[in-house]
């Protein structure tokens, strides 16, 4: 569609959003509107990759804290990804959108290995990739996961889906007086420590130019908002 602003975007998407309501699991709901929503941007004719976290499942983070090695810890963290991606793979077909989901941990019998060349042809053929098993290596966040495959497939930006309405200056939650930034660059995000993504993630968005809009994924229509380009949430950037 002429005038959009993107031709191809990256949605980042926690575990937790797949939860709804609940502390853990999917929620079919939850899981159903977000792929309706996926839907709208598809239909607008603008190439989707989606990269999507475990944490509804099992948090690498949680498994240290219990006594699991890291490095065991992470990979059960990312074969919780790849439970989310065929979740997300089925509720998009379900609405009749052409989807392909890779994973960076072969499981042939479940999904295609990560090849980034052919992930480039899914999206140039207007299907959406779902990128499960984050990098295929523990130590890094499916945040670093969502920056390292947008930097590869060229994606002109990151939409970050959260249960916030953006990036503030300290945790909402915990403060009502905290200020929400519409604006803000890398190296203040990463000079203040703020939570938008680890300091991983955000240095190679900088070094690849790739902009960041967090915004809520709870207010319904906000991922068709943002890839128009309207201003939603938080713009990350230089």
């Amino acid at each position: 569609m002429a005038g959009l602003p993107y031709k191809r975007v990256l949605l980042k998407l926690s575990g937790e959003v797949l939860a709804g309501e609940e502390a853990y699991g999917i929620s079919t709901g939850s899981l159903a509107r977000i792929a309706k929503e996926i839907r709208e941007v598809w239909d607008m004719g603008i190439e989707i990759g989606a990269v999507i976290g475990g944490g509804n499942i099992f948090r690498g983070i949680q498994g240290v804290t219990s006594g699991i090695d890291r490095a065991t810890s992470d990979y059960m963290g990312m074969l919780a990804t790849i439970i989310n991606g065929l979740a997300l793979q089925g509720a998009l077909e379900k609405l009749g959108v052409p989807t392909r989901l890779q994973t960076a941990l072969e499981m042939r019998q479940l999904a295609e290995p990560y090849i980034r060349r052919r992930a480039m042809r899914h999206l140039e053929k207007g299907r959406v990739v779902v990128f499960a098993g984050g990098t295929g290596n523990p130590f890094f966040t499916t945040d670093t996961a969502a920056a390292l495959r947008a930097a590869e497939i060229g994606a002109q930006v990151i939409l970050k889906g959260t249960k916030v309405e953006g990036v503030y200056d300290k945790d909402p939650k915990q403060h009502p007086d905290a200020i929400k930034f519409n604006k803000i660059s890398y190296i203040e995000v990463l000079d203040n420590h703020l939570k938008v993504m680890d300091p991983t993630a955000i240095s190679l968005c900088m070094e690849n130019g790739i902009p960041i809009v967090v915004f809520s994924i709870l207010q319904e229509g906000n991922i068709k908002r943002v890839a128009m380009g309207e201003k939603v949430g938080t713009y990350v950037g230089g």
